[in-house]
């Protein structure tokens, strides 16, 4: 018998109910807790099983966790999961990367390296901002694998990279007893803060900030945004850092705002303002709820607003709340804005839909009786790839209205 099979053999094995393999059949990398009929010995929180249907027909292998989502399915082969397993998915990660011309560019040194399903690495997400790797584990199963991950990383970039920052704390859904710590997998030395997108620098706080540190899956969309600006009065709602304000300063914005409930991150965007335009008499930032902002504010004071809110749902069973959030913000930020004003509006939330998602801002417009077209229907940008058998991927819905 090969080695590798021998080693295969010790993974504990899970065996579904019948008929529950189709959704595997078709590729699909999550096997939910209903599914399973019952497993061989008892995997632990992280731990690598394989999954057969009923028949006893192998059918994957993956990360066995507790909870709705009970297997990240890993390799539809039958295989050992290894440093090797994760040096050849990051390889190929890579290469797309190259292609794209994202590791080449003196006018941009950020972008995604790793997305999850859509790079067959389930739980995982790893960001590069200039010569740092900020890693994140979604998933117990990632977070046991990640000197193993940070190894392959390393081996795969070379010279590329000078750093690994692991930074799972607030991502892992722990219920076995697992502890996380967030730090330097990897040198930890001259380290630089600032990223480079599109010929702008942002300071990226991948120690204590939101996600790795800075939301790289709108940068195409802020390009776009750039395009409007010229001239016209922004509000950026939900601004975090100011990615879409400093965009739009750039554009020629006559004046621009931004708007955030969290005072830190209002630092934040004064600071990348700074930056990027020290002295600039445009800008002004609000640490304010951005339901009460958007009430309150006289109409016809913007005509470009982007609302860009966290995620209103991350879970089914919030689904209806979200889409009446949605359907609030996006009726209040219509009926407020100019004639003639254009709203960047975007859903980053997994489980809603596009449909949903356009169904909620057209129940907004409804509400206010004005005329809205849609100018571009947006989405995140190719180093966020969707997996084709994973439409769960394709978190980020967004829409381009022009009001009249």
């Amino acid at each position: 018998m090969p080695e590798n099979l021998r080693i295969i053999m010790f993974y504990k094995k899970i065996y579904l109910n019948s008929g529950k393999e189709e959704s595997l059949k078709r590729f699909h990398p999550w096997v939910f807790s209903g599914a399973i009929h019952h497993a061989e010995g008892r995997p632990e929180e992280g731990e690598i099983v394989e999954i057969y249907d009923s028949q006893k027909n192998f059918l994957a292998v993956g990360h066995c966790q507790i909870g709705s989502i009970a297997v990240r399915v890993l390799s539809f082969n039958r295989e050992e999961i290894n440093e090797n397993f994760w040096r050849k998915r990051i390889e190929t990660a890579w290469i797309l990367r190259q292609n794209l011309k994202l590791d080449k560019s003196s006018y941009n040194n950020t972008f995604r390296l790793i997305h999850g399903e859509g790079d067959n690495m389930s739980g995982l997400i790893t960001d590069i901002y200039g010569k740092t790797a900020v890693m994140q584990a979604h998933s117990p199963g990632m977070h046991l694998a990640r000197y193993e991950l940070a190894a392959a990383l390393k081996k795969v970039m070379g010279d590329f990279i000078e750093n690994i920052y692991y930074k799972s704390e607030g991502t892992l859904p722990f219920k076995a007893g697992l502890e996380s710590e967030d730090g330097y997998l990897y040198s930890g030395q001259n380290v630089s803060g600032i990223a480079l997108e599109n010929g702008l620098q942002f300071n990226v706080d991948w120690e204590k900030g939101q996600k790795t540190g800075f939301f790289i899956d709108q940068r195409d969309n802020r390009s776009l945004l750039e395009k409007y600006a010229e001239g016209r009065n922004v509000l950026n709602m939900f601004c975090y850092t100011g990615g879409f304000s400093c965009y739009a300063l750039r554009g020629g914005a006559k004046k621009v705002h931004s708007v955030d409930s969290s005072a830190r991150a209002i630092d934040l965007t004064n600071e990348n303002v700074a930056l990027n335009f020290p002295n600039e008499t445009r800008h002004q930032s609000f640490a304010e709820d951005a339901f009460k902002y958007l009430e309150k504010m006289d109409a016809s004071t913007y005509d470009l607003i982007i609302l860009d809110p966290p995620a209103f749902a991350k879970h089914r069973k919030v689904l209806k709340n979200a889409l009446q959030g949605y359907k609030k913000l996006n009726a209040t930020a219509i009926e407020k804005i100019k004639p003639g004003g254009i709203i960047f509006t975007f859903s980053c939330s997994q489980v809603v839909t596009k449909e949903d998602f356009r169904l909620a801002v057209f129940s907004a417009a409804a509400h206010t009786s004005r005329n809205v077209k849609i100018l571009h229907q947006l989405t995140q940008q190719a180093d966020h790839p969707i997996n084709i058998y994973h439409p769960e991927s394709e978190y980020i819905k967004g829409l381009v209205l022009f009001v009249e």
